[in-house]
């Protein structure tokens, strides 16, 4: 490439800068950009950070600006008084792990064993197994990316505050739903 003797720019570069300079100025007051062409942090640009900036990109629909939650939580007291509503949530939870994740049925049958042992733990020890089981259970979470048993995670720690046997039996049976759903 030819450069300018006095300037020591190319060609191509300068062309290219009159170019960038010949374009209309974008929407919003360019881009973001600060002096220099360098980016600020985002409560430099204009219209601040994007909370404030919500109501330039129009309607947004009935939710407004409520992000999306995900499904509803598996309510505890239902899932132990209910098997039909447990069936269900089952049903919903391989229904979105078939749409989401790629999680391998050996890694739910990994986790249904330590289910398993943490029910038959000794009492005075079961709620500690199911604390530890749920930090197993949000470290597979996050390290396979099943983002469908998030809400097992929550329903998880429902069930470890409560401490009692029939939601650790309950929180057992819809693992082993999910497991057979799974299969």
């Amino acid at each position: 490439m030819a450069a300018f003797p006095a300037t020591g720019v190319s060609y191509m570069a300068q062309e290219q800068e009159q170019r960038k300079e010949s374009r209309p100025p974008r929407e919003g007051g360019g881009g973001g950009r600060g002096p220099g062409g360098d980016r600020g942090p985002r409560g430099d640009r204009p219209g601040g950070d994007r909370g404030e900036r919500r109501g330039e990109r129009g309607d947004r629909g009935e939710r407004g600006d409520r992000r999306f939650e995900g499904p509803p939580e598996i309510e505890l007291e239902k899932l132990i008084g209910d098997s039909l509503y447990l069936d269900n949530q089952a049903h919903a939870i391989v229904s979105r792990m078939r749409d989401m994740d790629s999680g391998t049925k050996s890694q739910l049958r990994r986790l249904y064993s330590a289910v398993r042992r943490a029910v038959r733990a000794p009492e005075g020890e079961r709620q500690h197994e199911f604390v530890m089981l749920r930090a197993r259970l949000a470290y597979t979470i996050a390290r396979h990316g099943l983002r469908s048993l998030d809400q097992l995670e929550k329903l998880l720690l429902q069930v470890t505050r409560k401490n009692d046997i029939r939601g650790y039996e309950r929180f057992k049976d819809l693992f082993e739903a999910i497991v057979a759903y799974n299969e």
